[in-house]
């Protein structure tokens, strides 16, 4: 599979998904992504983003400024 914005390679590595929600930002650790070998996107499987989602989702209504979680914790 190729990067959608250069072409490049893509490589599966774990990366860190940060949502900023204005009153409070979400980092989720170890999510499973495509990377581009040459310019850097990151990219994700739709079962993924789906699961980014629901994280998001879920973990919003707390009442933290930071909420760190990990992928695999919560998957």
């Amino acid at each position: 599979m190729s990067c959608f914005m250069c072409k490049g390679n893509l490589e599966d590595k774990l990366t860190n998904f940060i949502a900023d929600l204005g009153n409070c930002i979400i980092i989720v650790k170890d999510v499973p992504s495509q990377v581009c070998s040459q310019c850097g996107e990151v990219s994700y499987s739709n079962d993924v983003a789906l699961q980014l989602e629901k994280i998001i989702n879920k973990t919003k209504s707390t009442l933290t400024e930071i909420t760190v979680v990990r992928y695999s914790n919560v998957a």
